[in-house]
């Protein structure tokens, strides 16, 4: 004896429209717990759906393209007596991409006015913060020139046929690429064109500088290879990332304005009381940067465990909206790949990225003679309107001391 039961979207964190990219499984496939059925794409990530339940497919409600939410019926499933459910999986609400309360001042009551007097409710302000405009260029039409949702709309429009304009980037030149030869054009995937769009205003909004730097990591590395056997039963990979990641932690406590971010006036600073890292991962599908909580209470092994949890989600669609938000700094790691140097752009509302390259042998000059040393090249992107060069130079060597000799973070 069977009966059927319908198969909902989960808890998505708050986001709403989401894409359906695959649909995983067909009418008649019989499923077990866990199965994955369809996989979304949001703004930063895509994400599989795993079944609740055992059963057999007997009618989809999705298909590629359509936009879900949470609650949103992907199928029906024939399920038998014996068969088991488990608990609807939960997702801690929180917004993808950029988190609203880290970017932006309070909001102000739909009837208050701001010190330039500019009537607008909360609604249309993050509209425009979200799309980078002003909103002291923008006529209002509402009742008392009150600035309208259509307003800001029309405003982005009107800059959008001007790109020519004073304060706009020129377009690039249409190139026909077939006069010179046989051509493959490919559409970016959503999670590249969405993280073009981000770097793309980080880079014009911030001013950018990178501050340079090398650490000596010989006893560090001596150090690691010496305890990485500790997590290597438990699968987890111990790396130099993780004790960098340990390091910016104390680094962020002693220089809290990297651990900030500005308001949408950009008068204010907001200072952060948690530490929450994200780590660049290189996925087939583009960048995602997941999050690490509370870095500053939790040991190197824990770090490694995090970040080895969060990296193989990210690689196999398994990231949710909460393992992405909320960062308060960024590190990009391209050491296993190789290179001198690099200039990180910010992860905007953050303050300032580090990357990391291929640590070499040196020859460093100690003691009047020249020793072989394992140094690992830093690169400091920073905001210049919130850190200066000096700031930037002192957090640099800071962190130089402290990998160093990692007994300093004991002090």
């Amino acid at each position: 004896m069977s009966n059927e039961q319908e198969i909902l979207v989960p808890d998505l964190g708050g986001l709403s429209g989401v894409e359906v990219i695959e649909v995983l499984v067909s009418v008649g496939d019989e499923i077990a717990v866990d199965t994955s059925l369809i996989t979304l794409e949001s703004d930063k990530a895509s994400m599989e759906i795993p079944s609740t339940i055992a059963g057999i497919v007997k009618s989809i409600a999705l298909k590629i393209g359509d936009k879900v939410s949470s609650g949103s019926s992907i199928l029906t499933l024939s399920v038998g007596n014996q068969s088991a459910q488990v608990e609807q999986p939960q997702v801690i609400s929180a917004p993808i991409a950029e988190v609203i309360v880290e970017k932006t001042a309070p909001e102000l009551l739909p009837n208050t006015i701001n010190c330039n007097d500019i009537y607008a409710g909360p609604s249309v302000r993050r509209l425009a913060r979200v799309l980078g405009v002003s909103l002291d260029n923008i006529s209002g039409s509402g009742i008392k020139n009150r600035i309208t949702r259509e307003d800001v709309e029309q405003y982005v429009k009107s800059k959008l046929n001007n790109p020519c304009g004073p304060s706009s980037i020129p377009s690039a030149p249409l190139i026909d690429f077939s006069q010179f030869g046989i051509i493959d054009p490919k559409p970016l995937n959503k999670i590249k064109r969405l993280t073009g769009t981000n770097l793309l205003r980080a880079w014009t909004m911030i001013p950018h500088v990178t501050q340079f730097d090398s650490a000596d990591i010989t006893d560090l590395e001596a150090f690691r290879k010496a305890e990485q056997g500790r997590g290597a039963s438990s699968g987890i990979k111990l790396t130099i990332l993780a004790f960098v990641c340990k390091v910016v932690a104390h680094a962020l406590h002693v220089f809290p304005q990297f651990n900030s971010s500005l308001d949408a006036s950009g008068e204010n600073l907001i200072y952060k009381k948690y530490c929450n890292i994200g780590i660049a991962v290189e996925t087939p599908n583009g960048l995602v940067v997941p999050v690490i909580k509370d870095v500053h209470n939790l040991s190197v092994l824990d770090i490694a465990k995090e970040m080895t949890r969060l990296s193989q989600s990210a690689r196999e669609k398994g990231l949710m909206p909460a393992d992405m938000s909320g960062g308060c700094f960024t590190i990009s790691s391209l050491g296993g790949i190789g290179g001198q140097a690099f200039t990180p752009i910010v992860n905007h509302p953050e303050v300032a990225i580090l990357g990391l390259s291929r640590a070499t042998m040196q020859p460093i000059h100690q003691n009047g003679v020249f020793v072989p040393r394992l140094m690992l090249p830093l690169s400091l992107s920073y905001d210049h309107r919130v850190i200066d060069g000096a700031e930037g130079a002192r957090f640099t060597a800071f962190l130089c001391e402290q990998l160093s000799d990692l007994r300093r973070i004991l002090l």
